[in-house]
């Protein structure tokens, strides 16, 4: 409808030579040990890696010292092989994780967490289904993802309302960031050696930019965002910025736009 489209800027090349910059930084090797994505790079079974990507990713706000201490915790706590215990736990094997409590996360939400994995992963092989079973191969976007994701995790009698906020979705009109930064991990694909690319049904281009404090700053300062607000919208107007430049990954600007940020470019 005429007035409603979004309105995508163009870039001057200098905006474009220092994403690509800083891209080619961040997404190295180096980047990992001090970021919350070192968690499941301490794995190599597929499954340990989607459980404990998913949970840095879910408990991923705060100092990231702090999050990479809590992720190591609720490792120990599984005995170190987080698939065998999600499938084979018994109830007395849950005891420990009732002083477990990151921020507002509490033992409530990681007790329904394990549940949710024990079932999930008694049927199916691979977290990606829980994604992908909800979106078509030529959705624009992970939208439907999310939100198939969304009303999958809590379609339990026994969720705890409690927990609901930390699964976001854009249904909330949430930025989803944290739920982005896991997809991203899982999906992209290169031969840097941070992000995994290990799901094959969700397309790199169909990725949305995570939106956290520092990317917005940034992208903001570069011209890439104009709402006003950070929510799901704005995230999809951010990834359709970074697909002019890169229509096949836009995503890989994630790194530039978050190492700015640390940088301080956005102060």
């Amino acid at each position: 409808m005429q007035g409603t489209e979004t309105i995508i800027p163009t870039f001057s090349s200098f905006v474009t030579d220092l994403l690509e910059a800083k891209a080619e930084q961040y997404n190295q090797p180096a980047f990992i040990p001090f970021d919350p994505i070192s968690i499941p790079h301490s794995f190599s079974v597929k499954q340990d890696i989607e459980i404990m990507g998913f949970w840095a990713a879910v408990l991923a706000w705060g100092q990231r010292k702090t999050i990479i201490n809590k992720c190591l915790e609720l490792s120990r706590l599984m005995d170190g092989a987080p698939y065998d215990f999600v499938l084979n736990h018994t109830e007395s094997d849950l005891k420990p994780f009732l002083h477990f409590k990151h921020r507002t996360f509490n033992a409530t939400d990681t007790l329904y967490f394990l549940y949710f994995f024990q079932q999930y992963y008694r049927q199916h092989d691979s977290l990606e289904f829980a994604f992908s079973s909800h979106m078509q191969e030529s959705e624009e976007t992970i939208e439907n993802a999310l939100i198939g994701f969304h009303n999958l995790f809590r379609d339990s009698e026994d969720f705890p309302a409690r927990t609901a906020k930390h699964i976001a979705t854009p249904l909330r009109k949430s930025s989803c960031k944290r739920l982005n930064m896991f997809l991203r991990w899982m999906v992209r694909k290169d031969d840097n050696g941070v992000d995994f690319g290990i799901w094959n049904t969700i397309k790199p281009s169909q990725l949305v930019c995570p939106c956290d404090v520092h990317v917005d700053r940034v992208a903001r300062l570069l011209g890439l965002i104009k709402r006003p607000v950070t929510d799901w919208q704005t995230a999809k107007e951010l990834t359709a910025s970074l697909k002019q430049l890169s229509p096949e990954d836009p995503v890989k600007y994630d790194f530039a736009l978050f190492g700015l940020g640390i940088e301080g470019f956005a102060k």
